[in-house]
């Protein structure tokens, strides 16, 4: 139970990575979590709208190994989970190491208790 819950937990973080990139990143909440000004904010929105998107189909696909609960769950929650935190080492590398910590860890995090639930680990 509690690793399904961490799956959800990370699947909801990414809902609210979706939405903070694809909706108030333009807006004076979203240019000051992310400390843009607002002409930084105007020029990169198609790019964190993209991005955003991106975190919903994290989240997506978390969502779905979680409810359709068959015989391949634990399969696409593990490739889901990989996903997470293979762009937030990316994203650590490449953008800010505040990505690691928000997005790394929390996935690698899930997908331990995931294996160890498993029996994988």
């Amino acid at each position: 139970m509690i690793a399904k819950i961490s799956v959800a937990a990370v699947a909801l973080l990414h809902v609210v990575f979706m939405y903070m990139e694809c909706v108030l990143w333009n807006r004076p909440a979203g240019r000051r979590i992310f400390a843009m000004s607002e002409t930084q904010a105007r020029q990169t929105a198609v790019l964190a709208a993209n991005q955003g998107l991106y975190n919903g189909f994290l989240a997506a696909g978390l969502g779905w190994g979680l409810l359709l609960n068959d015989a391949c769950s634990t399969q696409k929650i593990v490739f889901f989970l990989g996903c997470v935190v293979i762009a937030g080492i990316f994203g650590a590398l490449t953008a800010s190491r505040a990505i690691l910590w928000l997005q790394g860890v929390p996935g690698a995090i899930a997908l331990s208790l995931v294996l160890l639930d498993s029996g994988w680990l």
